[in-house]
């Protein structure tokens, strides 16, 4: 589904395949948008933006999961993500997944309303949202070292 998301969007994007430049425009992108490095994953094989539509995609090496240790929370990502951006906002997002006691469920979107509280929100398709810190999202220890590389 996301695949044909990201066709019905190439028109004007910018797009790069090399696994460092497309992790660098990502963090760039998040930089942008003031959002957290560590929010999405990085390792990035294909990074696509329409600037004029907002919307981004990403393809991944292979699904990954991640635990916020911060938080204690498991995220699942999908071999391809795709959203759209604006400044503090990532909306219509596709193949990001978190755990919640036994099921996963999909993140719908994501936006810090208030920078000043230190929350970022996360909503589901259903409405309901949570506030968690932005401080868990920051790139840990080991992936700071990696992207100085």
């Amino acid at each position: 589904m996301a695949s044909s998301i990201i066709e019905s969007h190439r028109e004007n994007d910018e797009i790069c395949y090399e696994e460092d430049v497309c992790k660098q425009k990502f963090l760039e992108l998040l930089e942008e948008i003031s959002f957290p490095k560590g929010i999405l994953p990085v390792e990035i094989i294909e990074f696509g933006r329409n600037r004029t539509t907002g919307f981004v995609w990403m393809k991944l090496k292979n699904k990954k999961q991640h635990k916020f240790k911060q938080i204690n929370k498991v995220v699942s990502y999908d071999r391809e993500i795709s959203f759209f951006v604006e400044n503090g906002s990532i909306s219509k997002l596709t193949g990001v997944k978190r755990k919640e006691l036994f099921i996963w469920v999909r993140i719908s979107s994501m936006f810090i309303e208030d920078p000043s509280s230190g929350n970022i929100s996360f909503a589901v398709p259903g409405g309901l949202k949570a506030q968690l810190p932005i401080s868990a999202f920051e790139l840990e220890e080991d992936e700071k070292r990696n992207s100085k590389d």
